[in-house]
């Protein structure tokens, strides 16, 4: 299993830090395991193959491009930063 942890500022709270943990067995596009920590409480989640079929459909997406801006947001960490906003609700 692979997993990868960054730092994240959302735009929805500039003063917070959080930090998204992302695990995956093969590839990402086969579905992930996800963390998210405010450092006092987390919150955890996951996401199948079919949900990322499925959200990459109703964007009118191609999968494989869909997978690919997943890793950029989600794992890539510092080479992407500033490249995508993320919003806390």
């Amino acid at each position: 299993m692979e997993k990868t942890l960054n730092r994240i500022y959302p735009v929805s709270d500039p003063e917070a830090t959080y930090f998204l943990q992302v695990s995956w067995e093969k590839d990402l596009g086969t579905g992930f395991g996800i963390i998210l920590s405010d450092g006092q409480c987390a919150w955890t989640g996951t996401v199948s193959e079919a949900e990322i079929s499925r959200e990459a459909a109703d964007m009118e997406m191609n999968r494989e491009k869909y997978v690919e801006e997943l890793k950029k947001a989600l794992i890539a960490g510092e080479e992407s930063s500033g490249k995508y906003n993320f919003a806390i609700s």
